[in-house]
């Protein structure tokens, strides 16, 4: 049956995963704002219209403030999360320029990844990159294709 909204709502650990997920593979790698007066910053002077860059995907990458930052371990964001800063986990942006849609994608992510997992089970096959290894040009992808093994739940379907 598909999910209510109430049910994704009290779906913790389904919270936890999109999260890490999103920590790990970040949808922007980067943020980036224009400076809009000057500016001095631990010593260091910005000038009005100069492009500052967040690195987002180093930030949630980076040790200091992740313990094993390329595991994926989806308690980090556990209870705890409040405890998480937030500019350095950003995968919606930050401050009053964030993601106007952030609560509509949190939520979309999570009904698809209900419904497809309530259908199909996936494993890895042969084909199947491990670790992942990702695509050091532009856009955050895989290096390859993500290749799984694919079981429909009711038996009606199987392959690679």
């Amino acid at each position: 049956a598909p999910p209510t909204y109430d049910a994704v709502v009290q779906m913790e650990y389904l919270d936890m995963v999109v999260n890490e997920t999103l920590r790990l593979f970040p949808v922007a790698i980067r943020l980036e704002r224009t400076c809009k007066k000057d500016v001095e910053i631990n010593g260091v002077f910005i000038p009005k219209g100069s492009m500052v860059v967040i690195p987002t995907y180093a930030l949630h990458h980076d040790p200091k403030y992740w313990t094993e930052p390329e595991e994926f371990r989806p308690e980090r964001f556990s209870k705890k999360k409040d405890s998480i800063d937030p500019y350095i986990y950003t995968p919606f942006g930050t401050g009053p320029r964030n993601c106007i849609g952030m609560r509509f994608a949190l939520m979309n992510m999570k009904l698809a990844l209900i419904r497809v997992l309530q259908n199909f089970s996936f494993k890895p096959c042969k084909e199947t990159q491990i670790p992942l290894k990702l695509d050091t040009q532009g856009l955050l992808q895989p290096e390859k294709p993500i290749v799984l093994k694919v079981d429909s739940r009711d038996g009606t379907l199987s392959g690679e």
